[in-house]
């Protein structure tokens, strides 16, 4: 058995940068892409002040406000009894819109909760199927 062999200087590896160039030019276009341009985001707008709550008419809401002590007004209007019929004749008089009004529950917060239940009956007596609870932030309560 005859072993060529073969001298150093005639074996230099090969680097090749053909997949190298192919990895790095897949990280440019991810990074071309992915990048936010600060150009745009930097356009500082000044946009026109209205007041939209003082013109705008709420017609499908009913604002019903639950007190501490458990007397009822709706939009406003105190209502006379306590009972779910007469909240009932009271919300039914005061939505504009009929059955599709939207009822706001305003309830103090230390109002009891069979007072809160009773305005629930009361809209589902009246047929108002869509109820919604008033809150405000809790910074609004820290600063009062």
């Amino acid at each position: 058995m005859q072993f060529r062999t073969r001298s150093r200087s005639g074996d230099e590896p090969e680097i090749n940068l053909i997949p190298f160039i192919d990895v790095l030019l897949v990280v440019l276009i991810f990074l071309m892409l992915s990048t936010t341009y600060s150009k745009f985001t930097e356009l500082q707008l000044k946009l026109p002040v209205a007041d939209a709550d003082a013109q705008r008419d709420y017609p499908k809401e009913v604002i019903v406000t639950v007190t501490s002590e458990g007397s009822y007004a709706i939009n406003k209007v105190p209502v006379e009894g306590r009972g779910p019929d007469a909240l009932a004749i009271a919300l039914s008089a005061g939505a504009k819109a009929g059955k599709d009004s939207v009822v706001i529950i305003n309830a103090d917060a230390n109002a009891k909760h069979q007072a809160v239940i009773t305005v629930m009956e009361a809209a589902r007596r009246a047929g108002m199927n869509q109820i919604t609870f008033a809150t405000q932030s809790s910074t609004q309560a820290g600063s009062k």
